[in-house]
């Protein structure tokens, strides 16, 4: 995967990049192969030395952070640690809730089992809450926005999970790695076997991220458009309500 750094920049000046992190592109470097691209090491060339704030799963897209100076990222470190950065996320969930809001208070405990996922544990699980709302429906599918007021480990994909409601394409939480044409829509099925998927990865967005400016102190909020594939399979969803 070749990217141009410039493409991904949603916003930069002396103390931050913001940019839109494309589907498939790791954060950090790959502990089991050194020669996967990654974003720290796509954008330094271009605009020097960055320090990781924060980081996005491989095949969720969307607003990331990253400091410039080592000043800005103690000052946004704080306000992760703290909870003063608010985020929220879209997501494309498997199923149709009978609910259009719900807070999500399920203990959560990273690396749980041999699959290495995040499970439910209300004994040795840490306090974790996800407010979600339905933001449209789909026949088959639900678009969902997640806003997690806590920061563990694929904290909405096991919230979602759990609910019965995981995220589309989500191999580890759910039952496939791909987001179909929903059953019974003529020309888009052969029997009960979809012909086609028009998402073949995990279906999450970081839409936004706000927080205070490291060195101004202004309250700012950034916001990243869905990747192309994203928003192709919701236009062709609402094809099919």
């Amino acid at each position: 995967m070749r990217q141009n750094p410039i493409d991904l920049i949603l916003w930069s000046d002396d103390a931050i990049i913001i940019v839109n992190k494309p589907p498939g592109l790791l954060t950090l470097p790959d502990g089991y192969d050194s020669d996967l691209p990654y974003l720290k090491a796509i954008l330094e060339p271009v605009y020097g030395p960055l320090w990781i704030v924060h980081r996005l799963d491989k095949d969720t897209s969307g607003v990331l952070v990253l400091a410039r100076s080592a000043a800005a990222h103690r000052e946004l470190n704080i306000q992760f640690e703290t909870r003063q950065i608010s985020k929220t996320y879209h997501a494309l969930a498997a199923g149709e809730p009978d609910w259009e809001e719900k807070v999500v208070t399920l203990a959560l405990q990273p690396n749980g089992d041999r699959k290495h996922r995040t499970i439910i544990s209300p004994h040795s699980g840490k306090p974790s809450i996800t407010r979600l709302h339905v933001l449209e429906r789909f026949r088959s599918y639900t678009l969902i926005e997640a806003v997690p007021e806590t920061g563990r480990a694929h904290q909405i994909r096991a919230h979602l999970a759990a609910l019965g409601f995981p995220v589309a394409g989500d191999t580890l939480y759910g039952k496939g790695a791909e987001t179909y044409y929903p059953r019974g829509i003529s020309g888009y099925t052969k029997g009960d076997l979809p012909e086609r998927a028009m998402l073949e990865r995990l279906a999450l967005h970081a839409r936004s991220l706000s927080f205070k400016h490291p060195i101004s102190g202004d309250q700012v909020k950034f916001e990243a458009p869905y990747p192309d594939d994203f928003e192709y399979t919701v236009r062709q969803l609402r094809m099919f309500m």
